[in-house]
C-alpha cells in the first residue's frame, strides 16, 4: 500500500488498517511515499507524482491497482473484504469513483498543503 505519510487523513486510515492486521503485521506492507528514500522503481514503477495523484496498491500478484479498486484490494487484505466489495458493487461504484476523484483532487488543499508540493517531493508546511 503506497500512502502519503504527510496527509493526516491518509495516516489515520493507514493506522487503522495496521491495527486491523496487528496479528499479522507483515501481511500488508505500507510504504510511505513522503519519505526521501521512496523509490518508485521498487514499487512497480509507481512514481512519487503518480502516487500523490491517487491511491495505489500492489497486490500479491504484483498487479498495480489505482483509485477505488486500490481501496477494495487494500480492505480485502486486512479483513474488510465486505467493504471493498460494497465499494465495487455496480450501483455504488459510480458514487465512489466520483467521491474519490473529488477527494484526490482536493486532499492537499484540505490538509493544509498545496504550493509546497513540488515535482518529486512534498514537504509539510512550516510556519
Amino acid at each position: 500500500v503506497l500512502y502519503d505519510g504527510l496527509c493526516p487523513i491518509c495516516v489515520t486510515e493507514i493506522r487503522f488498517l495496521q491495527f486491523l492486521q496487528r496479528n499479522q503485521p507483515e501481511k500488508v506492507e505500507f510504504v510511505d511515499i513522503s519519505l526521501p528514500g521512496y523509490d518508485g522503481a521498487k514499487c512497480k514503477g509507481v512514481s512519487f507524482e503518480a502516487a500523490m495523484e491517487e491511491m495505489h496498491v500492489i497486490d500479491e500478484r504484483h498487479q498495480v491497482h489505482r483509485g477505488v479498486p486500490a481501496f477494495a484490494v487494500m480492505y480485502g487484505a486486512v479483513g474488510l473484504g465486505w467493504l471493498g466489495r460494497f465499494m465495487m458493487w455496480p450501483p455504488v461504484r459510480p458514487f465512489m469513483d466520483n467521491f474519490y476523484a473529488i477527494f484526490a483532487r482536493n486532499r492537499l488543499k484540505w490538509t493544509g498543503r498545496g504550493d509546497e508540493c513540488t515535482t518529486g517531493r512534498c514537504q509539510k508546511k512550516t510556519r
